[in-house]
């Protein structure tokens, strides 16, 4: 195991802290035998849960790796992993030296597994390349036209985007961002970045003295009961100075990092959204190229935060992203995302820009919302954070892919420095990089960050998301920031839903099958795909824990919060109540159970490199 022996303990002490506390609210007796089996099913099979070494089927099983040297390794072929990996290149080639630079990536093609708006902001990408357009960069679409609004539940209410607001998107691009990033990827290449796709990272290795010596990669051939079939293999270690992690949102080899180290010592929890996006052909009489659209408010009440984002492309049809982002600090455990989502389609100032069209792709991941309260630190002996993982995303704009390339950037600079400069000592194996946070922290990203740090938090007043706006327009674009104080958020996002019995369910109408669709046909169309005969990758730290708490006290949110369909409540085969079934092979990646679960029991882990979502273009 990688956590260390003292943290695998508070996480026990909080699980047996919330069983109970279980019991406690659990007022009627009935409530908890409802749900309860004489015998807890076996769901995780997994080696991280149950070590080979206590496992009699592995023994004899050669479990030698070989392994490659590098200078630096990248964990995640994203807009921040790529835009490191070229800035690297880049000094390298300025100042003729030679630097072997190992990108790893888990979807099987480059921008596979991306999903965003996405409204890119080119700051970054023109410091990168001030050639992009020569170089044919894939922004077709300049944004023309800003609108926003706030709706009810029949009307919408137009709000005017003033000059300075962060929702003003003039000068601005609308990207399918898996496009750009699979552009960035053929930059790289061209450059000499061993890229490669299909590989994930499942675990971070150490020297003796502590520091990052690397990552290897995921083992496969192994049985969904966890015994290793005749084509087992183990995977690759790759060793370098360096280890760059940015395996985007919630990555979860950075999470053992923060333990390890003790990245978040202090900085507030980091707090998230789920954004759900679709892609449609329209009618062309509706099409509006470079058009940009954003609401607030309904279907969702004023204490979730969330919204909507509806883009007009233009890349030779008349296609159009639109999605819905909720706060993953919702309270109530009736709620579900997705659902929330088709309900928005229905819209009187939605529908009918959909009705006629047909929709094509479907998709979600995690998204940080929790801004410059949260960032962690970023450098460790041996490795650094960059993009997403730690969360650079301006939450006001609704953009990070700016902010996390320029993260990237600044990290290579730092870090190629440290490799060519051989007056600057090591105290561990692995190099420590400490002037990637001083970078940073001098960049306009770090400013930008700094100038909307309250806006997200002050929604959390008794006006809720309108309290939001009314401090944007008064502090923020007076003051732009300057604020001599800093709000902060209520906590982690698994610990804010309130106990079934305390909310009330809510109804959701049936899809039409034609604006609003159910989840299994939804999740067909985003390409998601994982060897079956393999153990799930979403693990259970306790098998017991799904019925005995998150079913009994908060009645299973994970089979609504999951825009998959992963997680379902079925009838025990024996006897009465229900266990939890993980459809493992649903999963898009997006990483919401492993922040939104109230029990902090599940824990998201790689599965075999290739699996996952087979987004075109999201």
């Amino acid at each position: 195991m990688l956590f260390p022996a003292c943290k695998v303990s508070r996480q026990a002490r909080r699980c047996l802290y919330a069983l109970k506390a279980a019991k406690k609210e659990c007022v009627l007796p009935l409530c908890a035998a409802r749900w309860a089996t004489s015998s807890v099913p076996r769901i995780t099979t997994h080696y991280t849960i149950y070590p080979r070494e206590k496992d009699k089927r592995w023994e004899g099983v050669n479990m030698e790796r070989f392994a490659e040297e590098a200078d630096v390794v990248i964990v995640g072929a994203g807009p921040a992993g790529l835009a490191a990996a070229i800035r690297l290149k880049q000094l390298a080639s300025e100042h003729g030296k030679e630097i072997r630079v190992c990108l790893v990536e888990k979807a099987a093609q480059i921008g596979a597994h991306t999903l965003s708006g996405a409204c890119l902001e080119p700051r970054a990408l023109e410091e990168l390349f001030p050639d992009w357009k020569e170089r044919g960069a894939p922004l077709h679409t300049p944004v023309t036209e800003d609108k926003f609004g706030i709706l009810t539940k029949k009307f919408r209410i137009p709000v005017p985007i003033l000059p300075g607001l962060p929702m003003n998107n003039h000068g601005n691009y609308i990207v399918r961002l898996g496009h750009f990033v699979s552009w960035l990827g053929e930059q790289a290449e061209a450059l000499g970045v061993e890229v490669y796709p299909g590989y994930a990272a499942a675990e971070v290795l150490f020297h003796e003295d502590g520091s990052v010596k690397g990552i290897a990669t995921n083992d496969v051939g192994i049985q969904k009961d966890g015994a290793p079939k005749d084509t087992f293999e183990r995977g690759l270690e790759l060793h370098a100075k360096i280890t760059m992690f940015a395996e985007g949102c919630h990555g979860h080899l950075a999470k053992q990092l923060y333990n390890r180290y003790n990245l978040r010592e202090n900085c507030q929890p980091q707090t998230y959204g789920i954004g759900l996006k679709e892609l449609w052909l329209i009618e062309e009489s509706k099409w509006k190229p470079g058009r940009v659209e954003h609401t607030v408010g309904w279907p969702l009440d004023r204490h979730t935060y969330g919204g909507s984002f509806l883009y007009h492309l233009n890349e030779g049809e008349p296609l159009v992203a639109l999605g819905f982002v909720v706060g993953l600090d919702y309270q109530n455990p009736f709620l579900s995302p997705f659902k929330e989502f088709q309900r928005w389609k229905h819209h009187p100032s939605v529908q009918p820009t959909l009705e006629g069209g047909k929709r094509i792709a479907y998709g979600a991941r995690a998204l940080n919302e929790g801004g410059f309260q949260s960032i962690p630190k970023l450098t460790f002996p041996g490795g650094i954070l960059i993009g997403c993982s730690p969360g650079f995303m301006n939450v006001p704009k609704i953009k990070g892919t700016h902010t996390a390339m320029k993260s990237g950037m600044l990290a290579s600079e730092a870090v190629f420095n440290q490799l060519v400069s051989e007056d600057i000592p090591s105290k561990t194996l692995g190099l420590n990089v400490p002037e990637y946070e001083d970078n940073l922290k001098n960049s306009w990203v770090w400013k930008e960050l700094y100038a909307v740090r309250n806006i997200r938090p002050s929604c959390h007043s008794a006006l809720g998301v309108y309290g939001g706006m009314i401090y944007t327009g008064i502090f923020y674009w007076i003051l732009r920031g300057m604020e001599p104080w800093t709000l902060k958020h209520p906590g982690t996002d698994a610990m804010q839903l309130k106990p079934a019995k305390d909310c009330t369910p809510i109804e959701y109408p049936k899809p039409d099958g034609k604006i609003s669709f159910d989840l299994l046909s939804s999740v067909a169309l985003s390409g998601t795909n994982h060897e079956h005969n393999q153990p799930a990758h979403l693990t259970l730290k306790d098998d017991s824990v799904p019925v005995n708490l998150n079913l009994a006290v908060y009645d299973g949110p994970e089979q609504r919060f999951c825009p998959a369909g992963v997680y379902e409540y079925v009838p025990v085969e024996t006897g009465e109540g229900l266990r939890l079934q993980i459809n493992a092979q649903n999963c898009v990646h997006c990483k919401t159970c492993d922040i939104k679960d109230p029990s902090q029991n599940i824990n998201w882990v790689v599965p075999e490199g290739g699996g996952g979502p087979a987004y075109n273009g999201m």
